[in-house]
Order: structure tokens, then C-alpha cells, then sequence
């Protein structure tokens, strides 16, 4: 055993002893734990009282109370229905489940747009062409100055001035621009098609896991193995053969004009397409500022170095300057998604039928007010919080570690 003595500077720091609490109001502890106490117990009576009043006042009107209503039928006429609805038929727990689609629909697809497009403006404010920075430029200073119910309005009674059916704008084959709505080539669906995007999903898998082990493998050996050619084969290839083996099917359902109406296709209505277009113009204007700040925050040394190398300017931005910018800019996106979605709620200001929609009436037909309300409020609590926690796992994914 040697009888040399350990160096105190690589010894385990020892943890600080824990102080106990003292029955004594001078003790800080006791306060701390008094105090949350006293604000808790004033939550809860206020909370009780509140309940109390509400249930002795509905009572006192003879107004019911619970979720019963949901199983009664529901007298609602729903023009966009992604499911089965009949009117008088159907319950008030479907036709609210169509609202919560809808409301899913236009923010899933509006949080895709508004974010391409946003990041592509942003990019374009920091271009070197003077025309494409003072453009991009104007679109963010204008659309983030006029309220997004305003744009949803102009948008809205934009496309109800468009010509009628017989006289429909044709812009390209297949596409019909008319009062009625924006029609678009679909594709007959069939079960090879189902079974193509099954593979490609869990190709898309696949070549996750295979990045992630040859991004271990680079870190243990320093060499990275070839990942291309097996994301070819699991999303390429692999789709296409299970596609092949089902019978190749593929024919569009162009939209043709009949009578006084359009058959065929897939239809946008008017109020879907203005609160779309609504939405992603004006929250990508806000993405793009995000962007653009994001960018500008990496370091200008690390442009000097990449150009420094050779590297092409576009190269530049996708493998250097993004992937550092984005520890910033994940953050306040998160917030813009969330403002997108609750600014879905204004749809019924255009009439889309969203779950504010359908839920407003039927609280008119049933009296629950309060259920209605809490409704609404659960189904955007719910699209937050799981907004919120993708993010967050995302920022946590992207976020530099310490060695």
C-alpha cells in the first residue's frame, strides 16, 4: 500500500450536509413550507367555491349538467366532413370529433407550409440580390403589420369573387379555380398504393436507425460508413417493388366540368383555402424573421472558414450555418406553431367548420356551456402541450453536448 497522499484536487466532491427544519418562525424553511401551504389552501377554497356556486346556480336554473349530450343526435348540417356524418343522425360526439379533424387538418398542414415557406423568405432576406432582399424584405414588414383576422378576411372574399363554375379559371390542366372552391387531380387510391407507403414509412425507419449507427460508428472509429445507398434502397427501391408486387396502380381522378358542376377530384373549399393561406402567410412571415435571426447569429468566422475551404456557398448554409442556427431558432418556433394553431380558432370568423365552429353550436342547441367551453379548451391544450413536447425533444436531440 503506498503511503503517498491522494491529491485533494482529484478526490469525489462530497455533497453539503442537509440542514433540518427548526419549529421556529426565524427558520427560513418553516416560513418557505408555511407560506406554499397558505397559497395552496387559497387555491383549493377558491376553486371549491367556484365549482359550488356554478353547480347551485345551474341547478337553480334547471340547466343540466355532464357529457350525456354528446350521445344525443346532433342537429348540425357540416359541409367538410373527413369522416361519415349525417345530420339528425350522427351524435355531438362525432360531429365535435369532425371539428377536432378539421382543426387538425388546416394546423398540421398550415405548421408544414408556413415553415417552408418562412424559411425560404428568411434565407431570401439575407441574399446578396438587391431585388430578392428588398422583396422578402417588404413581405415581412407588410403581412406582420395587418391581423391575421384581416388576411383571412381579404383571402376569404377573394376567392368568393372568383368567376362561377361554367366560367372557372383553368390555369393548368386539372386545376379549377371557381367560387365554388379550388378543384385538383387526385390520385384513385388503391390498396399497392397503401402498401407503398407503408414500405416507405418503414424504409424511412430503417434509414434512421442505419444513420444513427454509422453516426456511431464514425464517433468510435473516425470512419463514417457509406449511408446513401441503403437510404436508396429502403426509400427508393423497397417502396417501388411493393408497389410493383401489388399490381403498379396509378390513375388520377382529374376534375372535369358536368352541368353546372364539377365531377371528380379533390376539393378545396373556400373557407379551408383562406384560412390556409391566411395562416401560413402570415406566420411564415414571423418564421422568416426567426430564420434570418438564427443565421445571423452563427458566428461569421465559420462562413470565412467554409469559403476558406472551398466550399460552395449553398453547401455553406445546409452543412454548416443551419445546423448551428437551428439550437436558436427551435425555440421561437415552437411558439409561432403554437400561435398558428391557436389562431385556427378565427375560422369561425370565414365559416370553416373547426371544433370552435361546431362546438359553439352545440352549446346554442344544448345549453352545456360549460362542457362545450371545456371542451375547446382541452382540445387546444392537448395540440399545445404535444407541440410543446416535440420540440422540446427536438431542441434536447439538436443541443450541443459537453465532453
Amino acid at each position: 500500500m503506498s503511503g503517498t497522499a491522494a491529491d485533494p484536487r482529484y478526490a469525489a466532491p462530497r455533497a453539503a450536509p442537509r440542514r433540518r427544519m427548526r419549529l421556529s418562525w426565524s427558520d427560513p424553511l418553516l416560513r418557505n413550507l408555511f407560506w406554499q401551504v397558505v397559497v395552496i389552501g387559497g387555491v383549493v377554497l377558491l376553486v371549491w367555491y367556484l365549482v359550488g356556486n356554478t353547480s347551485r346556480n345551474l341547478q337553480a336554473r334547471h340547466i343540466a349538467t355532464g357529457f350525456r349530450f354528446l350521445t344525443q343526435s346532433a342537429a348540425i348540417p357540416i359541409g367538410e366532413s373527413p369522416i361519415p356524418y349525417t345530420p339528425s343522425v350522427s351524435t355531438y360526439g362525432r360531429a365535435l370529433l369532425i371539428g377536432i379533424l378539421n382543426t387538425l387538418r388546416v394546423s398540421v398542414i398550415g405548421v408544414v407550409l408556413a415553415t417552408v415557406l418562412g424559411t425560404l423568405i428568411g434565407i431570401g432576406r439575407l441574399s446578396k440580390n438587391f431585388l430578392l432582399a428588398k422583396f422578402t424584405a417588404l413581405y415581412v414588414e407588410v403581412l406582420r403589420d395587418i391581423p391575421v383576422l384581416l388576411q383571412l378576411f381579404f383571402w376569404y372574399g377573394l376567392l368568393q369573387h372568383l368567376p362561377g363554375t361554367r366560367q372557372a379559371l383553368h390555369p393548368i390542366a386539372g386545376v379549377f379555380l371557381s367560387n365554388r372552391g379550388i378543384k385538383l387531380p387526385w390520385v384513385d387510391w388503391e390498396r399497392g398504393d397503401t402498401g407503398a407507403v407503408v414500405a416507405f414509412v418503414l424504409g424511412a425507419v430503417l434509414t434512421w436507425l442505419w444513420s444513427r449507427r454509422a453516426a456511431a460508428r464514425q464517433a468510435r472509429t473516425g470512419v463514417r460508413p457509406a449511408t446513401w445507398p441503403v437510404a436508396l434502397l429502403l426509400l427508393v427501391v423497397f417502396p417501388v417493388a411493393v408497389w410493383a408486387a401489388l399490381g403498379a396502380p396509378f390513375s388520377l381522378d382529374v376534375p372535369a366540368l358536368h352541368g353546372f358542376n364539377f365531377q371528380g377530384g379533390i376539393t378545396l373549399s373556400p373557407e379551408f383555402a383562406a384560412l390556409l393561406v391566411g395562416l401560413v402567410i402570415y406566420t411564415s412571415s414571423y418564421i422568416a424573421e426567426i430564420v434570418r435571426s438564427g443565421i445571423e447569429a452563427v458566428a461569421q468566422g465559420q462562413w470565412e472558414a467554409a469559403f476558406a475551404l472551398g466550399l460552395p456557398h449553398g453547401i455553406v448554409l445546409r452543412q454548416i450555418v443551419l445546423p448551428q442556427a437551428l439550437r436558436v431558432i427551435v425555440p421561437p418556433m415552437t411558439s409561432q406553431y403554437l400561435n398558428l394553431i391557436k389562431n385556427s380558432s378565427l375560422a369561425v370568423a370565414i365559416g370553416y367548420q373547426d371544433i370552435v365552429s361546431i362546438a359553439g353550436t352545440t352549446l346554442n342547441q344544448t345549453g352545456q356551456a360549460i362542457e362545450g367551453v371545456a371542451i375547446i379548451m382541452a382540445v387546444y391544450l392537448t395540440f399545445s402541450l404535444s407541440i410543446s413536447a416535440f420540440m422540446n425533444w427536438y431542441n434536447a436531440h439538436i443541443a450541443l453536448v459537453e465532453r
